[in-house]
């Protein structure tokens, strides 16, 4: 059993985290500050080739997995979730792409996610259907004007990027709408420019700021029987590629962590107090040893699971791992995040410091891609169940 990194993925660390700091980081706060797409930030990671990490050589990526986009999205959070968030796209629409998708669909989408002249956002929740997955209303009718096309109309929220996307991947009803049939459910490719596709409000939110989130709206679309990704009834699809994004928002919230327990730690021994610095004090050395060691755990769980996830074990019986590894790391995040504001007091409430706003941008990693309390369900399913189990 190796814990070491490969030559290449530590290659690649090495690369992301002199690019972390030398663009993203004198970036993040503006970022947050101004709430505008960093275009520049996306031209510096397609010019370093990161759009397409877990992306297959064949369509013009380069191979490295969902792995490798963890350890790049882990860099690049320590100092902004936005843009670890852009990176974090590259993967959500393309997944059912990648997992189900004919090999026409891989040729046309996804080279383009590569080198940048495509971006897409993921639609699955409605607004009264977030968790509750199969509570969408979004309808999908057969087309009688093409064979084996589809004609869908319904709203999807809170879709990050949705307005820089120039595709989506969408999931809707396609038998009764009252049912809740994981059969009732496809998913398709949705173009930008089609006639019937808009965007709707975008969303002011507590933190993440820059990519937006926002509403899709459907009427009347008609989509191509070539845009079907996978089978006709394939909600499956749509929890496999879920269960794969979870170590990539994991690894949002290590990245975060980390961003937050360093800047606090150098913060406390420099900053003086009853003539010592704050650092000399047990009681906040122990605050700092158990934010350590917290992160230390997120990354084994998270590198693991990831692993799994790129060995195309995400079904069922895995699904713990993987939860796991989402929940631990972004509940750490609040953690750390919440932590680090304390260790710095008044000032780390200020703007003046980044800590308020790694305190915001932490409590949407324990909401997106599964709550916390989805994550904790499907953990104790796979124990009752015995597909975690211990003899």
């Amino acid at each position: 059993m190796d814990f070491d990194l490969s030559e290449e993925l530590g290659e690649l660390q090495r690369t992301v985290r002199r690019l972390a700091q030398d663009k993203v980081k004198p970036r993040a706060r503006a970022i947050d500050q101004e709430g505008a797409y960093p275009q520049d930030l996306f031209e510096a990671f397609r010019d370093a080739g990161l759009l397409g990490l877990c992306i297959p050589i064949e369509y013009g990526g380069s191979g490295a997995g969902i792995l490798g986009l963890a350890i790049a999205i882990e860099e690049v959070a320590k100092y902004s979730n936005t843009a670890a968030l852009m990176l974090l796209l590259t993967r959500l629409p393309t997944g059912a792409v990648m997992i189900a998708g004919t090999e026409a669909q891989k040729a046309q989408y996804l080279p383009g996610i590569c080198d940048g002249t495509l971006k897409a956002a993921f639609g699955l929740s409605e607004p009264q259907a977030g968790s509750d997955v199969m509570g969408m209303r979004t309808r999908g009718v057969p087309d009688p004007g093409d064979a084996g096309g589809w004609i869908l109309n319904g709203t999807k929220c809170w879709m990050s990027g949705v307005r820089e996307a120039d595709w989506y991947t969408v999931f809707a009803k396609t038998s009764d709408p009252a049912s809740r049939a994981h059969d009732s459910v496809t998913a398709f490719i949705v173009e930008r420019g089609w006639d019937g596709v808009a965007v709707g409000r975008t969303d002011h939110k507590m933190g993440v700021r820059g990519v937006d989130t926002g509403e899709l709206l459907l009427t009347d679309v008609r989509v191509p029987a070539e845009n079907v990704i996978g089978e006709v009834g394939g909600f499956r699809l749509a929890m496999l590629g879920l269960n794969a994004m979870r170590p990539i928002v994991a690894a949002r919230g290590i990245g975060l962590a980390e961003g937050a327990l360093m800047y606090a730690t150098e913060y406390v021994q420099q900053r003086e107090a009853f003539g010592q610095t704050i650092a000399d004090f047990q009681g906040i050395q122990w605050e700092i040893a158990k934010c350590a060691v917290d992160i230390e755990a997120a990354r084994l769980l998270t590198y693991r699971s990831a692993v799994l996830a790129d060995q195309g074990k995400f079904t069922k019986e895995y699904v713990p791992y993987l939860s796991m590894a989402k929940y631990h790391a972004t509940e750490l995040a609040v953690r750390a995040s919440s932590l680090a504001v304390q260790l710095l007091g008044a000032a780390g409430y200020m703007e003046d410091h980044p800590t308020e706003q790694w305190y915001r941008d932490a409590k949407q990693l324990t909401i997106v891609e599964g709550t916390s309390q989805v994550q904790l369900g499907l953990i104790a399913r796979g124990v009752l169940n015995r597909d975690l189990w211990w003899d």
